[in-house]
């Protein structure tokens, strides 16, 4: 591998673009770089779905990501979406495609575009719904109707892009684009058919000529000249490298967190490991590393795949309302920075390999014939801290870290040691809503006996076909009186065996119970003991899905739903009702038909006060929208599971009433776009409620910041990389005070208000949870006030000298400070203030007028 990097860095070793790929239009490659317009490009790139937000939020997220360095967004293109009825497309709202890439455009931004036609994404599907109505295809296959549709949805969306001229050959931001999606993972279950429709994907994409480069991610034999990437979390380890040496190493998707299920615990993935794998991938000739999410935003309505959580990759860069989550945007921030001082070293030296420890290592880059020269110092120690030498000076390395040096002699970022900022979130309840929410109700009716002739119970894929997430299913039992147990503490049992994901269980009209699967075992049995009469007895189940599935081979073959009942504890002994039983089936709910959930579906019901808090109830009521211009979220409190609309506009699915490890619903706000609310007049809240007794008198709205803003910077720590420019050959200091500096801003138009926290010493614990350690200075709190408070940013010099501390010398101290930010008393609450001062005045005025005609009368 350096054998084939040497020969390959050695054609360009000048340090400069070729004049003849400089005047070339388009995209190109070799083994070192993407190539654009003739330049050779570092890609820092984030992912962003226009699905997933709004199109009000889209610019303030694009920004987001241009300040936080990514030059690059990229995308999946949601063909379901788009085409939710065949023949019929969808390019409004949320689903603007274009005017989502011209946004990022604007922005001076690169675009890389996922087509499918599976994206996975854990989207609902993750492929075409409609194909699922299509006879005899099988998707992802050599399946002649499945390619059939794939082309005429590919020629659609690349026809309409190159339409708008995007693409980067016609002057456009699209660089790349992937077709398909991690096909390795299903390749041996499609065997020969598989490798020809591979085969057949890169050729149509390839056939269109556009002037970008294609890529299939976790697709080794990617056929032709379509380029293999990788996904995962550590590339730099994982990745053996592209399938020929003129092909540069891509990463399609690194992780910034897990996805998360209903039912799941809180997790994150630690800031310094992003920061470590990027690193470590860009040491060994990597270019282009895209952060999978960079803004992962919300499942709306019913587009989460199977038990995926309404709210999307929280915890990447920028959070679901698209807010900076310190300290993971900013320290991957400074990593970009760092790599761009390096970028001359790693386009065009030479790159050097050396083990400096058991668990130390550097990979460094010099240009022949300058003084160019990268290196990356590595701790591979997972425990300890490793002193090294290289080029005649020492430095420690933090465990399981690495040094960037530049110049292959300063240290200017190191991963596990952030100096960025760190935030926490906060949930501050609503004051225009605060005296609580008086509900409507309208339940909703249980068939007992529906028409149908199957003998077994119907695939509940099949039967909602993606349009809903509910379908009844009922049978019938004759009973004799002398077939009923009557024996003291004998009961009848019902035992419904189900594939998934829920069900909700009536017998004669009576609410029984209900039960679900997981994301990891979708299957269950429910059993709970029933009253059974001599005569009929009629049984209904509501069979509930949490989302089609969204990954996998044989996607159109999966089945969910009840698929065996018995009864049990008869004289006669277990009576199965799924061989000699009639089944009747009905998709979907009264209440979603009549679209209760609007303003002119309402007026379809009856709907009542007070009423039974029975399962399968809808409830109605109206609010004001919440105060300010904070992003707003309504906390499902009390509530079991369900759906929630505002103003006829899906939010998402909500489950409550599933727990985690921890005894905590995994999700408990859920976001509503300010632009989902009226301005003025009231908004129409409708939650379908699948259970019974639920609470909601415990529902709140809230608003929510990041206005709690936190440091925490060790004095050994190096200065913030952004101190630092790179002069020639040279990595120079950009101000003459190069001390390190606790760094601390507040949100836009807000202001330090109030220290909470600050200690320089040993504290520990997050921003939020801080606690004190045994050696503070006594001056911390007075210094940190002193330099933040009323300001909207602040530098604290994290040395003893600062606070005047010369205790403890046997330890590295380290300076945690946790702040709270408010927005600035501006011109308008200024105005407000003087028009309560002239009301004041005016009253005054009057009550003096009244008093003397008054007088005057007497």
């Amino acid at each position: 591998m350096l054998l084939v990097l040497l020969c390959l860095k050695e054609g360009h070793a000048k340090g400069e673009d070729d004049d003849d790929e400089k005047n070339k239009k388009g995209v190109t490659y070799d083994g070192t770089s993407l190539i654009i317009n003739g330049k050779r490009e570092f890609l820092y790139s984030g992912s962003v779905h226009y699905p997933r937000s709004t199109p009000d939020m889209w610019p303030s997220i694009i920004e987001k990501a241009r300040v936080g360095r990514l030059n690059t967004i990229q995308t999946y293109v949601f063909w379901n979406v788009h085409e939710p009825e065949q023949g019929k497309w969808d390019f409004k709202g949320r689903f603007d495609l274009v005017k989502f890439i011209k946004l990022i455009h604007e922005k001076g931004l690169y675009v890389t575009i996922r087509l499918g036609p599976f994206i996975q994404a854990e989207w609902n599907h993750g492929v075409a719904g409609l194909a699922t109505e299509v006879p005899d295809v099988y998707f992802r296959t050599d399946n002649e109707p499945f390619k059939e549709h794939t082309e005429r949805y590919v020629r659609k969306i690349l026809g309409m892009l190159k339409e708008e001229k995007l693409f980067a050959s016609q002057g456009g931001p699209i660089i790349l684009g992937q077709i398909e999606n991690e096909y390795n993972a299903v390749r041996l279950a499609y065997k020969e058919n598989g490798e020809r429709y591979i085969k057949w994907a890169a050729d149509l994409v390839e056939s269109m000529n556009l002037g970008i480069p294609w890529v299939m991610c976790k697709q080794d034999n990617a056929p032709g000249n379509i380029i293999n990437a990788c996904n995962g979390r550590h590339c730099g380890d994982t990745f053996p490298g592209p399938k020929r040496p003129d092909m540069p190493s891509l990463w399609t998707e690194n992780w910034t967190t897990q996805f998360r299920v209903f039912g799941d615990p809180p997790t994150n993935r630690r800031s310094e490991d992003i920061a470590f794998a990027v690193s470590r991938f860009f040491s060994k000739n990597g270019s282009h590393v895209n952060y999978y999410m960079y803004h992962g935003g919300t499942n709306f309505g019913r587009t989460s795949a199977h038990f995926v959580t309404t709210r999307y990759y929280d915890h990447a860069p920028l959070d679901e309302y698209g807010m900076e989550k310190d300290p993971k945007y900013g320290h991957l921030k400074h990593v970009h920075r760092a790599l761009e001082l390096c970028k001359k070293a790693l386009l065009w030296g030479h790159p050097h390999f050396q083990k400096l420890g058991p668990d130390t290592e550097v990979r460094y880059y010099e240009q022949p014939g300058t003084n160019v020269c990268a290196a990356f110092l590595a701790n591979n120690n997972t425990r300890e801290p490793n002193t090294v030498k290289f080029k005649g000076q020492k430095f420690v390395l933090p465990s399981r870290s690495i040094s960037i040096l530049p110049d292959c002699k300063t240290v200017v970022y190191n991963t596990a040691q952030i100096v960025a900022q760190h935030s926490w979130r906060n949930f501050v309840k609503s004051e225009k809503n605060s005296k609580g929410l008086k509900f409507d109700m309208y339940s909703e009716n249980v068939p007992s006996k529906l028409k149908g002739d199957t003998l077994i119970p119907g695939e509940l894929y099949y039967l909602t076909k993606d349009k809903t997430d509910y379908a009844w299913y009922t049978t019938s039992i004759k009973i004799k009186e002398d077939d009923l147990p009557d024996k003291k503490g004998v009961k009848t049992l019902l035992r419904v065996a189900s594939l998934g994901h829920a069900a909700i269980v009536y017998v004669n009209g009576e609410y029984v119970g209900n039960k679900h699967g997981s994301h990891e075992m979708k299957s269950f049995v429910f059993k709970k003991p029933v009253k059974l009469k001599p005569g009929d007895n009629h049984i209904s189940i509501l069979g509930v899905l949490t989302g089609f599935p969204d990954s996998g081979s044989y996607m159109e073959k999966r089945f969910a739903g009840p698929r065996g009942a018995s009864i049990i504890g008869l004289k006669s002994g277990e009576r199965d009702l799924t061989e000699n039983n009639h089944w009747g089936h009905l998709a979907g709910l009264e209440g979603e038909k009549k679209e209760v959930y609007t303003e002119k579906g309402s007026k379809k019901v009856k709907w009542v006060k007070n009423g039974e808090r029975k399962p399968l109830t809808w409830y109605k009521t109206y609010f004001e929208t919440p105060e300010g211009e904070n992003t707003v979220a309504i906390r499902m409190k009390g509530m079991g599971k369900g759906l929630i609309w505002v103003n006829g506009i899906g939010i998402g699915r909500y489950w409550m009433s599933f727990l985690s490890p921890i005894g905590q619903p995994t999700q408990s706000e859920y976001h509503i776009p300010r632009t989902f609310m009226k301005k003025k007049e009231k908004n129409m809240l409708v939650i379908f409620e699948e259970e019974p007794g639920v609470k909601l008198e415990a529902i709140d709205f809230v608003l929510v910041n990041r206005d709690t803003i936190c440091s925490f910077v060790a004095e050994n720590y190096p200065a913030s990389v952004k101190y630092w420019k790179r002069q020639g050959a040279n990595i120079v200091p950009r101000n003459k005070d190069m001390r390190l500096k606790s760094l601390i801003k507040c949100p836009p138009e807000k202001q330090i208000v109030s220290v909470e926290f600050a200690s320089f010493g040993d504290p520990t614990g997050t921003c939020g949870n801080f606690t004190m350690g045994k050696c503070s200075a006594p001056k911390s709190r007075e210094v940190v006030e002193k330099k933040c408070l009323g300001k909207s940013r602040c530098s604290i010099v994290v040395e003893r000298e600062t606070f005047e501390d010369k205790r403890c010398p046997e330890i590295v101290k380290t300076l945690a400070v946790q702040v709270k930010c408010e927005k600035k008393q501006g011109d308008e609450q200024k105005n407000k203030k003087k028009m309560m001062k002239r009301k004041t005045m005016m009253k005054k005025k009057k009550k003096k007028q009244r008093k003397w005609r008054e007088r005057i009368k007497i």
